[in-house]
């Protein structure tokens, strides 16, 4: 679909309803291809700090006992 840019502004709202719909819209300027809107990919959440620890057991966070140390030391 081709609109040129006074009809864009005008029915902008109703323009952007319909690339998110997946509708490409070519916006045209002086009867020329000027730009193009489209849909969004969808962008995967972003990682939050913090979320191991959560599945990480509390027993992870314990000191080692003295026979591993002295294992690993001489290792």
């Amino acid at each position: 679909m081709a609109i040129n840019v006074h009809d864009a502004k005008t029915n902008f709202s109703k323009l952007l309803e319909q690339a998110h719909a997946g509708q490409e819209i070519i916006l045209a300027k002086a009867g020329k291809p000027y730009a193009r809107t489209v849909p969004l990919a969808t962008i995967p959440p972003k990682r939050r700090r913090g979320r191991v620890k959560s599945i990480i057991d509390d027993a992870f966070f314990d000191p080692l006992p003295d026979a591993e140390i002295k294992v690993r030391e001489e290792g």
